[in-house]
């Protein structure tokens, strides 16, 4: 029986070459790639830490004048709308001033009182002082008088003790009851003197009264009539109407706040770490990005730092004497002042810049 041969169409089979080590080439690729970007992210990080300093805690900030009255009164006219922009002296509302009207005729009749009773003073005054004169001569006319008596009475005397007895006791009697008659006399014109003079002090008196009356009821009427002036608000600045709380109508007290002037011009307060302060400095320039304004990058510099820290400012600022001390990185308000034209490139669109806006900021601190 003859052995099977071999047949010729079968494949010899192909002994397996040695395989190539390592990973491949994609992932090399790959791992390249991603190194490459680590490296570029990181000397980018590096780059913006040498000469960038960024918040984004920081907020588009502007000046808000509150609309008040200083008097209560009615809303009788009303000249601002929501949003509507006013210049400087406009009037904004208008109260009915009837109250303080009526208060400055009352005042103003109080000072012709017044003025009445100056002029009776002075007349008074005037009469007096012509009854002290009448007195005043009417003392010098019993002082004479007085003197003429006394010399009757004394040379009675010397006629009536001499030897020859040239008067008699009754003309002696006559001539001191006489003396004794003018003493009396001169001391009464000597009392209406005195009492003419305190009668003229007594009017000066009044009259200065009077004057000093006049002159509180004058301060009173200035008062009041600035009270009718302040019936009438005005704008304390130009800007924009805002909150806008009252109507038509509307009886309003003193200090209420009736509306808000927001002023056109804005800038940022930007509140940085204390340890981000170091190499910052007024004038250096700074970028700007709105959040209102996605894509769009303002100009603007450091203007200056506020002279303490946000928490010094609060309402209640923490007490770090206490046992319990946690430390916390401060932030220290910065005002930064956009460039102008910076703005004007923003057109119409930089009046959407309004106080309270979210921004975030760069400043380029590398010399």
């Amino acid at each position: 029986m003859n052995a099977p041969q071999a047949d010729d169409n079968v494949p010899t089979p192909i002994a397996p070459t040695a395989g190539k080590s390592g990973p491949p080439v994609p992932l090399l690729v790959i791992g390249a790639l991603l190194l490459a970007g680590g490296l570029g992210l990181g000397g980018r990080m590096w780059w913006r830490a040498q000469h960038l300093v960024e918040t984004d805690n920081a907020y588009v900030a502007g000046r808000l004048h509150p609309v008040a009255t200083r008097v209560a009164g009615v809303v009788t006219e009303l000249h601002m709308r929501d949003n509507a922009p006013v210049k400087a002296g406009d009037v904004l509302l208008r109260l009915d001033p009837a109250d303080a009207a009526v208060q400055v005729e009352r005042l103003k009749a109080q000072i012709a009182q017044a003025d009445a009773a100056i002029t009776a003073s002075g007349a008074q005054i005037a009469q007096a002082r012509a009854q002290a004169a009448a007195t005043t001569s009417q003392v010098a006319q019993a002082e004479a008088v007085l003197a003429r008596t006394e010399l009757e009475a004394k040379r009675s005397q010397a006629l009536f003790g001499a030897e020859l007895r040239a008067t008699s006791k009754q003309e002696l009697d006559a001539a001191l009851a006489a003396r004794e008659v003018a003493r009396a006399d001169l001391a009464a014109r000597k009392a209406s003197a005195n009492a003419a003079k305190e009668a003229i002090a007594a009017a000066e008196s009044a009259r200065q009264s009077a004057t000093a009356q006049k002159s509180a009821t004058q301060a009173l009427l200035k008062d009041a009539q600035n009270q009718v002036g302040y019936s009438e608000v005005r704008a304390a600045a130009d800007g924009r109407i805002g909150k806008r709380t009252v109507e038509v109508g509307q009886r309003v007290q003193p200090g209420q706040q009736l509306a808000a002037i927001v002023e056109t011009e804005t800038w940022v307060v930007a509140n940085f770490k204390e340890t981000q302060l170091a190499k910052m400095k007024p004038g250096q320039k700074v970028r700007v990005k709105v959040d209102a304004f996605p894509g769009r990058e303002l100009q603007a510099h450091v203007d200056s730092f506020a002279p303490a820290s946000g928490a010094s400012f609060a309402l209640l600022p923490p007490d770090n004497a206490t046992g319990n001390f946690t430390k916390i990185v401060q932030r220290v308000p910065v005002k930064v002042v956009f460039e102008p034209e910076s703005l004007q490139a923003l057109g119409e669109q930089a009046t959407r810049i309004v106080p309270g806006l979210s921004v975030q900021v760069e400043v380029e601190i590398a010399e």
